[in-house]
Protein backbone atom coordinates (compact mmCIF):
# COMPACT_ATOMS: atom_id res chain seq x y z
CA UNK A 1 0.00 0.00 0.00
CA UNK A 2 1.06 3.70 -0.62
CA UNK A 3 1.81 5.91 2.04
CA UNK A 4 -0.51 8.23 3.13
CA UNK A 5 0.42 11.84 1.25
CA UNK A 6 -1.44 14.08 4.01
CA UNK A 7 0.92 16.70 5.07
CA UNK A 8 0.73 19.21 7.52
CA UNK A 9 2.92 22.51 8.00
CA UNK A 10 3.61 22.93 12.26
CA UNK A 11 5.36 25.91 14.11
CA UNK A 12 7.46 25.37 16.40
CA UNK A 13 6.43 23.93 19.76
CA UNK A 14 6.56 26.65 22.20
CA UNK A 15 9.21 25.08 24.61
CA UNK A 16 11.49 25.00 21.75
CA UNK A 17 11.26 28.79 21.04
CA UNK A 18 11.64 29.30 24.73
CA UNK A 19 14.97 27.47 24.08
CA UNK A 20 16.34 29.33 21.30
CA UNK A 21 19.10 32.04 21.42
CA UNK A 22 17.56 35.57 21.24
CA UNK A 23 17.24 36.75 17.47
CA UNK A 24 17.38 33.02 16.42
CA UNK A 25 13.48 32.39 16.08
CA UNK A 26 12.84 28.33 14.97
CA UNK A 27 10.99 28.18 11.75
CA UNK A 28 7.91 26.31 10.82
CA UNK A 29 8.43 23.31 9.16
CA UNK A 30 6.31 20.60 7.60
CA UNK A 31 5.71 16.79 8.31
CA UNK A 32 4.60 13.84 6.08
CA UNK A 33 2.38 11.22 7.42
CA UNK A 34 3.83 7.60 7.60
CA UNK A 35 0.96 5.67 8.29
CA UNK A 36 -0.68 3.86 4.89
CA UNK A 37 -3.11 5.73 2.67
CA UNK A 38 -5.86 3.83 3.86
CA UNK A 39 -5.27 4.99 7.53
CA UNK A 40 -8.30 7.08 7.61
CA UNK A 41 -10.50 4.61 6.65
CA UNK A 42 -10.46 3.60 10.04
CA UNK A 43 -12.44 4.63 12.88
CA UNK A 44 -10.59 4.97 15.80
CA UNK A 45 -7.20 6.74 15.72
CA UNK A 46 -7.44 8.21 12.21
CA UNK A 47 -4.84 10.97 12.92
CA UNK A 48 -2.15 11.53 10.68
CA UNK A 49 1.21 10.58 12.14
CA UNK A 50 4.88 11.22 12.05
CA UNK A 51 7.74 10.56 14.23
CA UNK A 52 9.68 13.41 15.56
CA UNK A 53 12.44 11.72 17.74
CA UNK A 54 13.05 8.62 19.12
CA UNK A 55 13.14 8.49 22.62
CA UNK A 56 15.79 5.82 23.53
CA UNK A 57 14.39 3.92 25.79
CA UNK A 58 12.81 6.54 27.95
CA UNK A 59 9.17 5.96 27.00
CA UNK A 60 10.14 2.88 24.87
CA UNK A 61 9.26 4.58 22.01
CA UNK A 62 9.11 7.54 19.79
CA UNK A 63 7.63 11.63 20.23
CA UNK A 64 5.29 11.59 17.18
CA UNK A 65 3.06 14.32 16.07
CA UNK A 66 -0.56 13.64 15.43
CA UNK A 67 -3.00 15.72 13.44
CA UNK A 68 -5.74 16.13 11.73
CA UNK A 69 -7.87 19.26 10.59
CA UNK A 70 -8.38 20.71 13.90
CA UNK A 71 -5.09 19.88 16.23
CA UNK A 72 -2.08 18.99 15.86
CA UNK A 73 -0.53 17.24 19.51
CA UNK A 74 3.32 15.87 20.21
CA UNK A 75 2.43 12.66 21.97
CA UNK A 76 5.22 9.65 23.09
CA UNK A 77 4.09 6.30 21.45
CA UNK A 78 5.67 3.23 22.61
CA UNK A 79 6.40 1.21 19.63
CA UNK A 80 4.92 -1.63 17.70
CA UNK A 81 6.09 -4.55 18.68
CA UNK A 82 5.77 -6.48 15.46
CA UNK A 83 8.16 -8.60 13.31
CA UNK A 84 8.01 -8.63 9.35
CA UNK A 85 7.34 -12.00 8.18
CA UNK A 86 10.84 -13.24 7.92
CA UNK A 87 11.39 -11.78 11.31
CA UNK A 88 14.26 -9.47 10.32
CA UNK A 89 12.61 -5.67 10.33
CA UNK A 90 10.60 -4.54 13.32
CA UNK A 91 7.56 -2.08 12.39
CA UNK A 92 8.72 1.30 12.44
CA UNK A 93 4.69 2.59 13.71
CA UNK A 94 3.80 3.54 17.12
CA UNK A 95 1.40 0.57 18.79
CA UNK A 96 -1.97 -0.04 18.02
CA UNK A 97 -1.25 2.17 14.78
CA UNK A 98 -4.00 2.08 11.63
CA UNK A 99 -3.67 0.35 8.77
CA UNK A 100 -0.17 -1.73 7.41
CA UNK A 101 2.60 -1.99 9.13
CA UNK A 102 5.95 0.27 8.15
CA UNK A 103 7.05 -2.35 5.82
CA UNK A 104 4.14 -2.72 4.02
CA UNK A 105 3.74 1.10 3.44
CA UNK A 106 5.75 2.68 -0.08
CA UNK A 107 6.71 5.96 -0.10
CA UNK A 108 5.60 6.75 -4.34
CA UNK A 109 8.55 9.06 -4.34
CA UNK A 110 10.95 7.54 -2.86
CA UNK A 111 9.80 4.10 -4.80
CA UNK A 112 9.90 6.45 -8.06
CA UNK A 113 13.26 8.12 -7.43
CA UNK A 114 14.76 4.13 -7.02
CA UNK A 115 13.38 3.43 -10.32
CA UNK A 116 14.92 5.96 -11.82
CA UNK A 117 18.19 5.34 -10.50
CA UNK A 118 18.03 1.88 -10.80
CA UNK A 119 17.71 2.05 -14.43
CA UNK A 120 20.51 4.54 -14.68
CA UNK A 121 23.00 2.56 -12.20
CA UNK A 122 21.58 -1.52 -12.41
CA UNK A 123 25.21 -2.17 -10.66
CA UNK A 124 24.19 -0.11 -7.57
CA UNK A 125 20.55 -2.37 -7.44
CA UNK A 126 21.91 -6.11 -7.70
CA UNK A 127 18.67 -6.91 -6.13
CA UNK A 128 16.18 -5.29 -8.66
CA UNK A 129 18.16 -7.09 -11.64
CA UNK A 130 15.93 -9.99 -13.11
CA UNK A 131 16.77 -13.39 -10.81
CA UNK A 132 17.34 -10.55 -7.89
CA UNK A 133 21.72 -11.79 -8.12
CA UNK A 134 24.46 -9.59 -8.41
Amino acid sequence: MNQCTAVAFLPPPDHVIALAAPGHRPEPGHVLCELGEDHENHKVDADHAAMLWDEEGRYGGAVWVRWNTERAELVPLPWCSALDPWGEEACGLFAGHPSGHSWEVIDPTDEAITRVLAEQHPHLFPERREGGGG
